[in-house]
């Protein structure tokens, strides 16, 4: 689906303005970028790539979260009164920073790829939300994502089956079999979290929702599905979907 084309704050076109080591217009600062986000108004998202090198600037299209969807979220998670926040295959680190410029939540990025995570803990230290935005190295496999209020997931083992051209790196095994214990292992963590847990769904997760989970936020105006769930049963009497 195509991504809707979002208001131009700060315009990086202009052929007068310098350059940065980026390649783009040096533009707006980390300061002024943070403080208009975290009015709710958005950004285009160059304004923000510019913070990331150039290797994960190409690929943020594909694999980091668009800033109008980060936005929603916030608006949903001062609602709902969240604090914690777990972002699983968090990459780059956009979504909790930009996320957590809105909001006051504390997010935990789960990252199997160590050079992301390092850039990501250099992002949040850029805008100033290292208080609150850490990044840790593991996946579902080995036990490393920790309790929070809610999990953030868009799409996180969908690389696997991307073809090469739309892989990050070659760095981490992908692949059917990896997507398929990825997923398996996806649903049984859900399945184990206390009642009151909150998921947030950007473009799915190739899995199936637990029925002890209920939908209570859904957004069709965005580049894909963004949905909320709530678990509000520890047990399921009925017949699964």
């Amino acid at each position: 689906m195509p991504r809707e084309r979002l208001p131009l704050l700060f315009d990086l076109s202009r052929s007068d303005e310098p350059k940065g080591e980026t390649g783009l217009a040096s533009g707006p600062s980390a300061e002024q970028v943070a403080a208009a986000i975290a009015s709710g108004r958005c950004q285009d998202e160059r304004v923000f790539d510019r913070f990331l090198n150039s290797a994960m600037r190409i690929v943020s299209d594909l694999h980091w979260t668009p800033l109008v969807v980060a936005l929603r979220t916030a608006e949903w998670l001062n609602q709902l009164e969240v604090e914690t926040v777990v972002d699983v295959g968090s990459g780059a680190g956009k979504f909790c920073v930009a996320t957590a410029l809105a909001t006051r939540c504390k997010f935990i990025g789960v990252e199997q790829r160590p050079r992301l995570v390092h850039a990501a803990r250099a992002l949040a230290e850029t805008f100033g939300v290292s208080d609150r935005v850490q990044f840790i190295e593991g996946t579902l496999d080995d036990g490393a994502v920790p309790g929070a209020d809610a999990y953030y997931l868009f799409n996180p083992f969908g690389e696997n089956l991307f073809g090469p051209e739309d892989h990050i790196d070659e760095d981490v095994e992908l692949g059917n079999e990896r997507y398929e214990r990825d997923i398996a292992a996806m649903e049984s963590f859900l399945k184990q979290q206390p009642v009151g847990t909150y998921l947030i769904k950007y473009n799915g997760f190739g899995g199936r929702v637990p029925p002890t989970y209920d939908a209570v936020r859904s957004a069709l105006d965005l580049p894909n599905l963004l949905r909320v769930w709530r678990k509000t049963r520890e047990n399921w009497s009925g017949f699964e979907p």
